[in-house]
């Protein structure tokens, strides 16, 4: 088991859509749709602007939820989502969709249909964590199929095509778990090369997170020839994000259905084979929900991590935070947007840009997911340490 080494850790450890050529492709093919046009892309300077990636209702889906977003080695961004055919909720006919962005989110390519089964069929695909192996460039995508079997599929052409998915339950599904999700959001590379997923699960009979919900992640260490379970985190935790610390330790972020509501964090020391007992953090509100943490920068320069995730109450108040010790302290935190907000996932640009996709609306959060572009002026008003 891996050593507590935040002192706030140890404090709070015992808390409890005459045709245009867009619209004859998406007719010729059917996994493509007009691409989504841009929208806010040039803001007044340090203002988030804002890019509809996926709207409810359009291109043959109800809803479109479960957002996860990676920069691939050659800088094209992939937005994934979950393609909820019918309906708004978890299970059903749901399809993993992408769309591609070559001007960092600016504006967005059509929208490709990544994987699917059965045709009209509820087979529910979904909880998309792509993760870009830095060293290949091949970009891997781990999914579920009904919150049961885990697959995975892989790019290297930056997300244009991708592998017929091959099955791996058997290498990362313990004999006595029940639902079992990948992600959602990103998972990361390690400095050793390592492929960390994050995930969770739940232990016999049907999902009960109070009282048999665990975090866990998958890992890979021959550049995602094979995949292996990593550790598990104690009960009650849920969706989780990783971030590699400057010294090599994981810091893990977890939902969490302890309260208050606060996010709940453990660290692992070896690699993501243990983790530390979960704490919540004060400074960190998050009702029962999914949540993204994303490293910025390392020392020798400046230390920054962000954290994006509902600020309530409830799924409203998308906040952006920043934190300069490692997760020890959270000092800023903005907010993205004050509506109707939930899932989220966060990606930094190579010129320094924040990018977070996240689940918004007027009046429920799964109206659309949009991508917000912003500087690191703006989310500290121009006050960086």
């Amino acid at each position: 088991m891996a050593i507590n080494r935040f002192p706030w850790m140890r404090l709070f450890s015992q808390m409890g859509s005459k045709l245009p050529l867009s619209a004859l492709l998406a007719i010729l093919v059917p996994q493509y749709a007009a691409p989504a046009a841009p929208q806010d892309a040039a803001p007044p300077a340090d203002t988030p602007g804002q890019v509809d990636v996926f709207t409810s209702g359009t291109e043959g889906y109800h809803t479109y939820r479960i957002p996860g977003v990676v920069i691939a080695n050659g800088g094209t961004l992939l937005a994934f989502c979950e393609g909820r055919k019918t309906g708004s909720g978890d299970q059903g006919d749901i399809d993993l969709v992408l769309r591609r962005s070559t001007d960092g989110g600016k504006s967005w390519g059509p929208m490709q249909l990544v994987h699917e089964e059965g045709g009209t069929a509820k087979i529910t695909i979904g909880n998309p964590c792509p993760v870009v192996d830095r060293q290949t460039g091949t970009v891997w995508l781990p999914f579920c199929r009904n919150n049961d079997r885990v697959f995975v599929t892989k790019s290297t052409d930056d997300g244009k095509s991708w592998a017929a998915p091959t099955e791996i339950t058997r290498s990362v599904k313990g004999p006595n778990w029940a639902w079992y999700a990948t992600g959602p959001g990103h998972g990361i590379q390690l400095s050793s090369g390592r492929l960390l997923i994050p995930c969770d699960h739940s232990v016999g009979g049907e999902p009960g997170w109070d009282k048999q919900g665990y975090s866990h992640v998958l890992l890979s260490d021959d550049h995602g020839a094979t995949w292996k379970l990593g550790g598990s985190t104690e009960m009650k935790m849920d969706e989780c994000e990783a971030v590699e610390l400057a010294g090599g330790s994981i810091l893990l972020c977890m939902r969490n259905y302890v309260k208050p509501s606060q996010r709940a964090f453990a660290t692992s020391r070896d690699g993501g084979l243990s983790w530390s007992k979960p704490a919540k953090h004060p400074q960190v509100h998050c009702p029962v929900c999914q949540a993204s943490i994303q490293r910025y920068s390392l020392p020798p320069g400046k230390n920054r991590v962000l954290y994006s995730g509902p600020g309530g109450p409830g799924r409203t108040h998308l906040t952006i935070r920043l934190s300069y010790d490692e997760g020890a302290n959270w000092p800023v935190a903005k907010v993205l947007h004050p509506g109707p907000a939930a899932y989220s996932d966060l990606v930094v640009l190579p010129d320094g840009t924040i990018g977070c996709l996240y689940e918004r609306g007027a009046k429920r959060a799964y109206e659309k997911i949009t991508f917000a572009r912003f500087t690191l002026a703006w989310l500290t008003d121009g006050q960086d340490r």
